[in-house]
């Protein structure tokens, strides 16, 4: 969880991620991811954390909004989420922050 929880404050402003790559990074399924970001994403940058095509579930939309708009994360005309493609994070830039804010940690994933 807690790997999870670190990678996710690492995305930059502006800049979102899927649960794909945060599975990938930590070494995790995506629906690991899904289901760490659903009962603890509410204290890190959770609107930085989309599906696969950019889309946030349902009840997120109108909150990530806001937060997007103010991070100048377009939504697409749907209204489903971002242009993933257009506002990805750097991934070899995350890798590195992920890679120094969990030295600390030991022991397997999971």
């Amino acid at each position: 969880m807690e790997r999870v929880l670190r990678a996710v404050e690492q995305v930059p402003r502006g800049r979102v991620v899927s649960y794909g790559d945060l599975a990938a990074l930590v070494g995790i399924g995506p629906r690991q991811v899904g289901s760490i970001m659903r009962v603890y994403g509410g204290n890190v940058t959770w609107w930085r954390v989309t599906n696969a095509s950019g889309d946030l579930p349902e009840p997120l939309r109108e909150p990530a909004r806001v937060r997007w708009a103010e991070e100048g994360i377009l939504m697409k005309p749907n209204g489903l989420g971002c242009r993933i493609a257009d506002h990805r994070a750097d991934r070899a830039a995350l890798v590195r922050a992920y890679e120094r804010v969990t030295a600390d940690l030991r022991g397997p994933v999971g």
